[in-house]
């Protein structure tokens, strides 16, 4: 049985679907990731573009990489998700937004890339408080 992992963006406008195992998931902390993530990183897995299938409208952005590669992000037009990342280095090859899989319960971060762009504040302390769910209380502003 072939494994497969389906997904989608916060509105549900745009879904997908891919089969197989990943090449890879990495975890990216490059300023590109960084900012279009509006995190200190993202995750992704990385599957043959002929394993995915996409239905929906999405946005692309390109720019240059510092290798000179184009690389491409693709969001949902409504709720701006980010769903894919492809690169003109591996372009038979798209990475999927680790949080936007319905299930990746099995799936692990293998690599971490551009860790020396990493922002100090993401990791967390022995001492950071962790709720479960949203907490009741807010903090004192």
């Amino acid at each position: 049985m072939t494994q497969k992992y389906t997904g989608k963006c916060l509105c549900g406008a745009v879904s997908y679907a891919a089969e197989g195992i990943p090449n890879v998931v990495a975890q990216c902390h490059c300023n590109e990731c960084r900012r279009s993530s509006g995190t200190g990183h993202t995750v992704g897995a990385m599957f043959a573009a002929k394993a995915v299938t996409i239905s929906g409208n999405l946005t692309r952005f390109t720019y240059l990489s510092d290798k000179g590669s184009e690389v491409t992000k693709a969001f949902c037009t409504t709720c701006g998700s980010p769903i894919f990342g492809r690169n003109t280095r591996m372009p038979d090859h798209l990475t999927l937004s680790l949080g936007t899989m319905d299930d990746a319960a099995d799936l692990s971060v293998e690599v971490v890339i551009f860790e020396r762009d990493k922002p100090h504040w993401d990791a967390l302390g022995e001492d950071v408080v962790c709720f479960a769910t949203q907490p009741d209380w807010t903090p004192d502003v």
